[in-house]
């Protein structure tokens, strides 16, 4: 059986039904991780994903900020529970559907100074990477597992849109790099998205609000992120390559978000 796999960082999911069903229609996500839904469960519009076929879900709101989701059309089962966020945000949801374990994260962005002691919110972002880091170690390996969701960090050179500028700025930082690296080497997880992409090619998934055309400016930043378990390698390479795309086009939609949508299919039994 085909799943295919999105994480979107909907940024606010009530106002957005309307790119969410086109984006629905043309890519046709099996499961759909979503972060900063901005919502509590009980204002989640079930309904809409319901008209859509998607009837399962696994929800983890708050008032007005953060919040993720799972959102499935195949069934979901119980993942264990993770504790790893230090202020207690929803930032965090598990489901296991079709026997693959999936975390879906909003990781902090760490506001602006690159300084755990002089800023809080760094602190929380770097602390939360070394809680994830600490859990998935302690994993088989050959487990079917998949960290997915905005991780806040673009970890490589070709990851931003300029290098040497972005060294200096919240995201994309040398320590930040390093508890991304410490995080995928946890589990010896396979960056889905690089194994289509070279690592020497530009790949971005969020682009800001600030530039009229995204393109044009094209200063993107990968912060959004398909991370699979070795156990998930034949799933993930079921034709003999990944299959992973960043949908860069639903950026330039009507009211978007400032993410796109990042997909990769498995074979799943």
């Amino acid at each position: 059986m085909r799943m295919r796999l999105a994480t979107w960082n909907i940024n606010s999911v009530r106002p957005r039904g309307e790119l969410i069903g086109r984006m629905i229609e043309e890519i046709a996500p099996d499961v759909l991780a979503l972060q900063e839904i901005k919502c509590q469960e009980h204002e989640f519009p079930r309904e809409m994903f319901e008209a859509l076929g998607y009837r399962h879900f696994r929800i983890h709101g708050q008032k007005g900020w953060h919040g993720v989701a799972i959102v499935s059309r195949l069934p979901i089962e119980d993942s264990p529970p993770l504790n790893v966020c230090k202020n207690g945000h929803a930032r965090c949801v598990g489901a296991v559907i079709g026997g693959v374990e999936i975390q879906n994260f909003y990781i902090p962005a760490g506001g602006d100074i690159p300084d755990r002691e002089l800023n809080p919110k760094f602190d929380h972002k770097l602390d939360f990477f070394e809680k994830l880091t600490a859990e998935f170690a302690k994993r088989d390996p050959r487990n079917p597992l998949i960290v997915t969701g905005d991780l806040n960090v673009a970890p490589g050179e070709h990851d931003v849109w300029n290098h040497k500028y972005m060294s200096k700025v919240v995201s994309h930082t040398p320590v930040e790099v390093a508890a991304m690296e410490a995080l995928v080497a946890s589990n010896n997880f396979i960056d889905l998205p690089r194994e289509v992409v070279p690592p020497s090619e530009k790949l971005a998934s969020w682009w800001s609000y600030r530039a009229a055309d995204f393109r044009a400016s094209n200063r993107g930043l990968r912060l959004d992120h398909i991370l699979v378990s070795p156990g998930l390698r034949e799933a993930a390479f079921h034709t003999g390559k990944a299959i992973s795309k960043v949908h860069d086009d639903v950026r330039g939609w009507e009211k978007p978000s400032d993410h796109a949508p990042v997909t990769a299919d498995f074979m799943v039994p």
